[in-house]
């Protein structure tokens, strides 16, 4: 398998797993994820993935609706481990090794993350799912992704989304929104496109990690990623 990258970020959203009905976890969704992840590790990528909880528990939709913010934060943190461990037991079926961390200690539901055991857990082959964001309220997992991906050296973030990369506008909502191969950190900041968060952005500009944005959810589409095929957006 031809590989642009060695080791990657994969950041999955949530609701990516829920398949468009909005909440839960989709069977066939997952297996396609998994096996999706499975055929990069067996072409020798390394891989560290980190998941939302939107379709579980989101922090910031139950502080607008009284939820304290910090147990709604810490509420989505646990939805995030939730995702983490069915895509364990998807890869683990399909004969992918793969361990589960925690950025809060949850023992024996996943190990205390560190940097070191995740990038060795990578080098033995096994996929690194880092759960728990940041393990601190105030913080989406975009920015944990960001963090974990710099920390543990990951050559790019992969952001698998249900769009085929970053348009102009919303193109589900803008029918004359124009796609971007290629844009800087800056731009999507004075843009105002809603990527990733600022924090998230302001960390891979400063650490230059780039992102690649790209649509997880057409079976193939990550082993054209790390082929290096222009499938996507590159945020660099």
């Amino acid at each position: 398998m031809r590989t642009k990258y060695q080791r990657v970020l994969l950041k999955l959203s949530g609701e990516s797993l829920s398949a468009g009905s909005g909440h839960g976890i989709d069977t066939t969704r997952l297996q396609q994820y998994a096996e999706q992840i499975a055929a990069i590790v067996n072409g020798g990528v390394q891989v560290a993935i980190v998941i939302g909880g939107g379709n579980i528990f989101r922090g910031l939709q139950g502080a607008s609706k009284g939820f304290d913010r910090v147990k709604g934060d810490q509420m989505g943190m646990l939805a995030t481990v939730i995702n983490s461990l069915a895509l364990s037991s998807a890869l683990t079926a399909i004969g992918q090794p793969a361990k589960v961390f925690t950025a809060i200690n949850m023992f024996p539901i996943g190990e205390h993350y560190s940097k070191w055991r995740a990038i060795e857990a990578m080098e033995r082959g096994e996929v690194a799912i880092i759960s728990g964001g940041t393990g601190n309220p105030f913080f989406t997992t975009d920015t944990g992704s960001a963090l974990r991906g710099i920390e543990v050296e990951a050559d790019v973030m992969l952001k698998g989304t249900r769009v085929d990369g970053i348009y102009t506008a919303d193109p589900e909502k803008d029918p004359t929104a124009t796609k971007f191969t290629e844009i800087s950190y800056d731009e999507v900041y004075t843009r105002g496109l809603r990527v990733m968060d600022l924090t998230a952005t302001a960390l891979c500009k400063e650490n230059g990690l780039p992102i690649v944005v790209f649509d997880m959810d057409t079976p193939g589409n990550l082993a054209k990623v790390i082929a290096g095929e222009p499938i996507g957006t590159l945020v660099y």
